[in-house]
Order: structure tokens, then C-alpha cells, then sequence
């Protein structure tokens, strides 16, 4: 053999040697800590304290319905034994004054004004419901969002 023919097969050989470590080396995405992986990783763990950060913002603004319907529901019972009271106080009046007396019309307008100060108490129970149910329902979506970043961190991690 001629030292020609040994020289253009080694350099064949390096060629396609250096080829397939190449393909191997861009198959196994390159170095452990691209720049890219890890920005990846710093914005889904920002996403994560974001999340997290939400969850707790709405369990405070759900625990302060709570706290709002209880007041509510607190005001409503109290006109309602107002309403009682009222009733009973009139049902005396008409017997001892009448019915048109000016007792008896002025206790009628004390209960139709406690009539609407219990229906409206019962509408901000409905409102404050409401925002609770919405409440629970962005905890359950910021939840979802802190697993999903939870796990795109891991698989950045294993390189996935």
C-alpha cells in the first residue's frame, strides 16, 4: 500500500468518525446546561412563585366571603326577628288602637323597611356566594398551573 491510499482512508475514517460523535454529541441535546434550559427553568420557576402567589391571594379574598356571608347571614336573622317583633308589636296595636291608627301605620312602615333590609342582606349572601364559588374555582385553576410548572421544571431538569 501506498502511503497515499493509508493517508485518504485515516482522514475518511476521522471524517466519519467526527460526524457520528457529532449526530450523537446534537442527539443528546448538547452540553447539560444549555442557556436556553436554563432560562426555561428560571421562568417555570417564576411561574411557580407566581402561582403560589395567586393561590394565596385567593384563599385570602375566599376566606373573606366567607367572613362577609357569615355577617350577612348574622344581619339577615337579626331583621328577621325584627320583622317578628314588629308583627307582634302590631298585632297588639290593632287590638288596643286599631288598625289605622297612626301606631299601627308606623309599625307597618318599620317592618316593609325591614323587609328590604333582610332582602337585601339575602342578596349579598347570593353576591358574596358567588365570588366564593369563583374564589374556589381560580384555587383550583392556580393549582393546576403550580403542578404543570412543577413538572416542566423537572423534565427540564432531566432533560426531557
Amino acid at each position: 500500500m501506498k502511503i497515499d491510499s493509508i493517508i485518504r482512508r485515516s482522514l475518511l475514517g476521522f471524517a466519519v468518525a467526527g460526524l457520528l460523535s457529532t449526530g450523537a454529541w446534537a442527539q443528546s441535546g448538547g452540553s447539560s446546561g444549555t442557556p436556553a434550559q436554563t432560562t426555561d427553568a428560571q421562568k417555570d420557576r417564576k411561574d411557580i412563585r407566581k402561582d403560589k402567589r395567586d393561590v394565596r391571594s385567593d384563599r385570602r379574598d375566599r376566606n373573606a366571603d366567607t367572613r362577609d356571608i357569615r355577617s350577612d347571614r348574622r344581619d339577615r336573622n337579626a331583621d328577621n326577628r325584627d320583622i317578628n317583633k314588629d308583627k307582634r308589636q302590631l298585632d297588639r296595636s290593632n287590638d288596643k288602637n286599631g288598625v289605622n291608627s297612626k301606631q299601627s301605620q308606623a309599625l307597618r312602615h318599620d317592618i316593609r323597611s325591614d323587609r328590604r333590609d333582610r332582602n337585601a342582606d339575602n342578596r349579598d349572601i347570593h353576591a358574596d356566594k358567588k365570588d366564593r364559588r369563583a374564589d374556589n374555582r381560580d384555587i383550583r385553576k392556580d393549582k393546576k398551573g403550580v403542578r404543570h410548572d412543577r413538572r416542566d421544571v423537572r423534565h427540564d431538569k432531566r432533560g426531557h
